[in-house]
């Protein structure tokens, strides 16, 4: 065989590589968008369980119990029944500084005062690549004694965010089997749920970590906490009709797998500075609504579901817009 034959069949073989995943991608892009489609059900909006990400300013100063009044009036008419309170980060030992949330005890005080029925929970993470490591039992161990600490601010419980946690990692369950321990409220957000077979793998041999969990995974996440988020965002889709797609399948396949003890969340993006050219575009508080409204049509009534607003500082009177219009009504 000659070095040319040998050139042409691999030039051959990488043609037919190329159209395979060309035609794979086509085929995943007219799924998403098919899960794009239907009326949804006049009852499907929110039951007044969503959520909103509050940034680092309410717990260190930079916001006063005037703040608190206009946010409360923002709120009045919305469903939004739990906030996540930035407070952390972590160190990368584990350790939350107290002086990272100075006034924490005062705006849970104003809160319930302004707000009754709203719920605070403290917002903590920190990246778990080239960061935090979770399989270090005295790390675990420090993230719990500060979790114990916040928690005498007043806070109704713990909202953990920690990226990228990979698929199956078993010792994520173990901190929030103990963070029981020390909050009656233990809520997570996650990353996005594998949408269709086969998708995980490539994208992690890409991306060089998790961007989905199993679904098995998710549920052992699930079981271990009260609430879940999903962060359905920086989903990568280049389109609208394809990211509505992918919020409707996230939320369609959550439906399934959440029992209706635990609060389900649909992460939406209220935010304008995604990583990607097309992002901002293509992802939309509009479009979360209306992709979660579909799944919920399509399940039935479920009362512990609702969406969660990323974030405060960044949402524009559009996002509140697009809420109100797409999600309340």
């Amino acid at each position: 065989m000659t070095s040319r034959t040998v050139i042409r069949r691999g030039l051959r073989l990488i043609a037919l590589a190329s159209v395979v995943v060309v035609a794979l991608i086509g085929v995943l892009a007219a799924a998403f968008r098919l899960q794009f489609t239907g009326t949804p059900a006049g009852w499907a909006m929110s039951t007044g369980n969503d959520a909103l990400w509050l940034g680092h300013m309410w717990v260190d100063g930079r916001r006063d119990e005037q703040d608190v009044r206009v946010l409360a009036e923002r709120l009045r008419t919305t469903g939004i029944k739990d906030l996540y309170v930035h407070s952390g980060p972590f160190e990368h030992d584990g350790r939350l500084d107290p002086a990272k949330y100075p006034e924490a005890p005062q705006f849970v005080q104003w809160v319930k005062l302004h707000m009754p029925g709203v719920r605070v929970s403290a917002w903590l993470g920190q990246r778990v690549k080239d960061g935090l490591d979770l399989d270090d039992p005295a790390a675990r161990q420090n993230v719990l004694d500060g979790v114990a600490d916040v928690m005498k601010a007043g806070f109704d419980g713990v909202h953990y965010n920690f990226e990228p946690l990979g698929d199956g990692d078993t010792d994520f369950l173990v901190l929030l089997e103990e963070t029981r321990r020390h909050a009656s409220l233990v809520s997570t957000s996650v990353p996005q749920i594998e949408p269709y077979p086969l998708m995980r793998v490539p994208s992690r041999a890409v991306l060089g970590h998790d961007k989905y969990w199993s679904r098995g995974y998710f549920q052992e996440v699930v079981s271990r906490v009260d609430q879940v988020a999903i962060m359905t965002y920086d989903s990568g889709m280049p389109l609208q009709s394809l990211y509505g797609g992918h919020v409707a399948r996230q939320a369609e396949l959550a439906l399934d797998l959440v029992p209706e003890s635990k609060s389900l969340l649909i992460g939406a993006p209220a935010y304008h500075d995604h990583e990607l050219p097309w992002g901002d575009a293509a992802e939309s508080v509009a479009l979360a609504g209306q992709g979660a409204k579909l799944a919920l049509s399509a399940h039935g009534p479920r009362e512990r579901f609702g969406l969660a607003l990323y974030v405060d500082f960044a949402a524009t009177s559009e996002d509140w817009r697009e809420y109100e219009e797409n999600w309340l009504s």
